[in-house]
């Protein structure tokens, strides 16, 4: 599980470096840009809600145990 939330966060981080790539590249001149950074930006977006559900349908089947701090 580990690996999967690992691999998901380093694609999000690519996601998000890819739009910013493609923003810096964009047209100067006003011209319309292409939705590079756009579709980029969702993809971002659905893999963070992607893993935020796999986290929480794998905390519901007993898969992942939360290890913070104790309550009293």
């Amino acid at each position: 599980m580990k690996i999967i939330i690992v691999l998901a966060f380093v694609a999000i981080l690519g996601a998000l470096a890819f739009a910013g790539v493609a923003m810096v590249r964009g047209k100067e001149d006003g011209a319309r840009k292409k939705p590079t950074m756009m579709r980029a930006l969702a993809v971002r977006v659905g893999l963070s809600v992607a893993l935020f559900l796999c986290i929480l349908i794998s905390y519901k089947l007993g898969w992942i145990q939360p290890t913070g701090i104790q309550a009293r």
